[in-house]
């Protein structure tokens, strides 16, 4: 027998994910019209959510997300949601492809390693779980950077140089802002002997409903095995990858509550 749904709780969910911003002000009726729930219906569970805390109401009666919402995200890293929900897709994309799968956040304008999968079968993982890359250069740092605003991707140039860490390496600021719209247009990321002449990887973006960029994955191989048809066929799973790991994390991704 398949257990019911509370359409409740996914009626409350859907009207917190209708807001488009976290200083975003919207009405009742607005939610209502986001959600696709009639104006009585929307009216009581906004009230609800925000005697729990989850919205805060104004002088005007518009709401936003509120400090509940704030405080539960601090016990959530993404990184470690992506590991520890995920890993079967990515244990098995490593085991296919016989090489390293990455999964790393972008923290102070550096990459940061939050999990890593497969067992080293070619060549040298420079990775390690809580270490720390440059975005500049990595497979895993140029997808993120692809998510940033332009704004942030601004700042981001201005931090800092980029040093050369192989002959290959992008240093100079035009350059890598090319690399990053290829990225963003094809969808993934190459590192080709960038961070080292021995190892070149691919990296996919991980994404929110409203296609934010929250984290991503790689997949490290040794050097020699670059090519046309390795990239093609490499970049090809791990989309498909990614694809799965945001449907996993998101299940909600795409639906309306209905009445």
């Amino acid at each position: 027998m398949v257990t019911p749904k509370n359409q409740s709780v996914q009626k409350a969910f859907a009207l917190l994910h209708a807001f488009r911003g976290p200083q975003e002000w919207v009405t009742s009726a607005e939610l209502g019209r986001r959600t696709g729930l009639s104006e009585a219906g929307a009216h009581r569970l906004i009230r609800t959510l925000e005697e729990v805390g989850a919205l805060v109401r104004d002088s005007r009666g518009c709401y936003r997300p509120g400090m509940a919402l704030a405080m539960l995200s601090r016990h959530i890293t993404v990184g470690e949601m992506v590991r520890a929900t995920c890993e079967d897709i990515l244990m098995g994309l490593a085991c296919r492809l016989k090489a390293v799968v990455n999964v790393g956040i972008l923290e102070g304008g550096m990459v940061t390693y939050a999990a890593k999968f497969g067992e080293r079968t070619r060549g040298v993982v420079l990775s390690r779980v809580g270490g720390q890359q440059e975005a500049y250069c990595s497979a895993l740092g140029k997808v993120l950077l692809a998510g940033l605003s332009a704004q942030k991707f601004d700042d981001f140039l201005l931090d800092g140089q980029l040093v050369p860490l192989t002959p290959r390496t992008i240093t100079s600021a035009s350059a890598l802002r090319a690399e990053i719209a290829e990225v963003r247009g094809r969808g993934y990321a190459v590192d080709n002997r960038e961070v080292s002449q021995a190892i070149c990887c691919l990296g996919a973006p991980i994404s929110d409903p409203d296609g934010n960029i929250v984290a991503a994955i790689s997949l490290a191989d040794h050097a020699d095995n670059i090519g046309r048809m390795w990239e093609e066929e490499v970049a090809g799973q791990l989309l498909a990858a990614t694809d799965a790991i945001n449907r996993k994390l998101f299940p909600f991704h795409g639906r309306q509550a209905a009445e």
